[in-house]
């Protein structure tokens, strides 16, 4: 749709300089480096308004095919403004590989800046070789600082000083970081961007290549954002709260529903087993909380006719049972031992009958002998020894004790005869006995384990029976506790919502913000690319947006890092009105693409120089580096401040290679 042309064309670039200021709220006065204490190496002095250090580039000469000619880089400007970033408060001047270059080539090396923060200067003394020394100097100057004659305090009495001069306590407390001293740093960041960004985002700072140990590289887009809403004041301390207090309501919100739904599965199974174990039909219940009762209605009735079950049901006494098992047992166990006693005990007397019985034939045959008796000697007869008598023997065999023996062993024979009769008759009266007992006892066994099991399947039941009941009354509780915290839920989403109306109260109150700073960038894209061209700044869901118009929407390498440039340089306007909690001070380290025109580049400058006619002083302080040459009428005192050169290394900035 063709865009309706304007009546009244819009305003130029207007300025309107904060009453009573003179000069701008923090500049840098003087940058002094020194190869050792004492022995200055290089100093460049600086001045409110435009300045900048430029690097010729030998193309712009006519002697660019000649053998000394060199690169426009390598002269030292990304050097120089890591160095100033270093002196307002940075940990690092460079990384590590450089930083081991200069220490080598100048183990005492120093550097130090003097800083004007509101009308106060301060000498900043800071280590470029081996030292550890650091130091911050209220009303101070570099000619008089020396390490050794102060006592090291390191820069923090100098970021506090900024921190509560310039940026306010409201505004450090809504910059996000987790160090000490952290929003200055986080404002630097953006007032001093890394060159290694190349101007391609707007909220791009700091880069990881270029080692800066800078807070902002550890802060997200949205941190980024917070923090330049922040400084610009188009937030506030209470919308920030807001925005806390949402954020953590929104993961309240989200652990509520995640517990919801683990709730809603638990109370499913549930219902759905209780359902099936009571015999219900779910279609025919009502869902939630009205479908309780039925189901509760059901248990009871359940736990009632179990109950009747267990009224009719006729079980022996258990104690009795259990007393009459553990008697038969014994009983059987008793007999047992008797058994086991009579075999042990029978193969004895057996032996001992066997032994009786072997040794008769020779008692027998003895108690003959005796009674026809014969000389051991001579073997004659006793009765013809006697008649005749003997010479030999006069020892003859007791006759009527060897009968005695073999009497003896008869009636040992009967008798053991007897008691192994009799105990054959006592061992098989036992094992029948013993039998009957034990089929006794299993019986007396199987009744008492009947009754067991049917006393265990009797409570068994009941107890499920008993359990549903209770199973109910827990899936009563459970969504009792699901509709409140469904309610709960339902009460924070409300509550969010009022919350996100106020902040979206608040973001409005802020818009008068975004309204200057988009006139700014819209003002100074017209006078960068042409009268036709429209820039715009809106915040959004998506967040901050950069746009230019020039016959429909442009965006190139070139576009995007102009608009960045006019950004930066829109809200040096609003700080030079009072309108930011930033100072207006800016360094931009090579800020052309290769593709941005020469005659727009030449215009930045020219703007830069129309700023400073806005009050009776130049209010800001903007710092550029360059390789290409500025506009004529700039080429001297006092915009330019230094020129270096990649060769002959004393024309670089630390006057030799590294």
């Amino acid at each position: 749709m063709p865009r309706q042309p304007d009546f009244l064309p819009p305003p130029g670039l207007r300025i309107q300089p904060e009453a009573g200021r003179t000069e701008p709220r923090l500049w840098v006065r003087r940058l002094v480096l020194w190869s050792e204490p004492g022995v200055v190496l290089r100093e460049i002095t600086l001045r409110p308004g435009l300045n900048f250090v430029w690097s010729p580039d030998p193309a712009e000469h006519a002697d660019v095919d000649s053998g000394d000619s060199a690169l426009a880089h390598g002269g030292g400007k990304t050097l120089f403004c890591r160095l100033l970033r270093y002196c307002l408060g940075e940990d690092r001047f460079a990384s590590d590989d450089q930083r081991d270059g200069v220490v080598r080539a100048f183990p005492d090396g120093l550097v130090g800046a003097e800083v004007m923060l509101d009308g106060t200067c301060w000498a900043i003394l800071r280590p470029m070789g081996t030292s550890r020394k650091h130091v911050a100097i209220r009303n101070g100057n570099l000619d008089n600082a020396s390490l050794d004659a102060v006592a090291q305090n390191g820069v923090a009495p100098f970021l506090e000083t900024v921190e509560n001069l310039v940026l306010s306590k409201d505004v450090v407390s809504l910059i996000p970081g987790d160090r000490a001293l952290h929003a200055w740093l986080v404002a630097l960041a953006w007032l001093a961007r890394d060159q290694e960004c190349r101007f391609d985002r707007v909220l791009d700072w700091r880069s990881p290549d270029s080692d800066s140990d800078s807070p902002a590289r550890g802060l997200s887009a949205i941190k980024i954002l917070d923090a330049l809403r922040a400084l610009i004041g188009a937030i506030v301390p209470e919308e920030q709260k807001l925005r806390d207090e949402i954020s953590e309501m929104e993961i309240e919100h989200q652990k509520s529903i995640q517990e919801s739904a683990q709730r809603r599965a638990s109370t499913d199974r549930m219902r759905f087993r209780l359902v099936t174990d009571l015999g219900l039909r779910d279609y025919e219940l009502l869902p939630g909380l009205l479908g309780v009762e039925p189901m509760r209605q059901a248990a009871r009735a359940e736990l009632a006719r179990m109950a009747m079950v267990s009224d009719s049901t006729n079980v022996a006494d258990f104690t009795a049972l259990r007393a009459r098992d553990e008697q038969a047992w014994s009983q059987a166990e008793n007999l047992a031992k008797r058994l086991a006693e009579f075999d042990a005990r029978l193969p004895e007397i057996e032996r001992l009958i066997s032994r009786i019985k072997g040794e008769l034939p020779a008692l027998s045959f003895s108690t003959f002998k005796s009674e026809n008796a014969v000389c051991p000697v001579c073997e004659v007869p006793i009765d013809r020894a006697l008649a005749e008598g003997c010479k030999l023997s006069h020892k003859l065999p007791d006759a009527v004790e060897i009968r005695a023996r073999w009497e003896k062993h008869e009636q040992d024979l009967k008798r053991e005869s007897g008691r192994l009769q009799e105990d054959k008759e006592e061992q098989k009266r036992i094992s029948t006995e013993l039998d009957s007992a034990r089929r006794h006892a299993g019986e007396c066994r199987k009744q008492l384990r009947a009754a067991e099991k049917a006393r265990d399947a009797r409570e068994d039941t009941w107890y499920r029976a008993r359990r549903r009941i209770d199973d109910v009354d827990r899936l009563d509780e459970l969504l009792v506790a699901q509709e409140r915290a469904d309610l709960n839920a339902d009460d924070l989403i409300q509550k969010i919502d009022k919350k996100r109306e106020r902040v979206g109260a608040h973001r409005d109150a802020q818009a008068d913000v975004f309204r200057r700073l988009s006139q700014f960038f819209d003002a100074i894209i017209r006078e960068l690319v042409g009268p036709t061209a429209e820039g715009r700044v809106t915040l959004g869901g998506l967040g901050l947006r950069l746009s230019v118009q020039l016959g429909g929407e442009r965006s190139t390498a070139a576009i995007e890092s102009l608009k960045v440039v006019a950004f930066d340089l829109a809200v040096m306007c609003m700080s030079i009105e009072g309108g930011t909690h930033l100072p207006a001070f800016l360094v931009h380290d090579s800020p052309r693409e290769a593709d941005l025109g020469l005659s727009v580049y030449h215009r930045l400058f020219r703007l830069a120089r129309r700023l400073e006619e806005f009050g009776d002083q130049p209010l800001f302080q903007y710092i550029i580096t360059t390789t290409t040459r500025p506009p004529d009428e700039l080429m001297g005192q006092p915009w330019l401040r230094e020129t270096l050169r990649g060769a002959p290394a004393h024309e670089r900035l630390l006057r030799r290679d590294l």
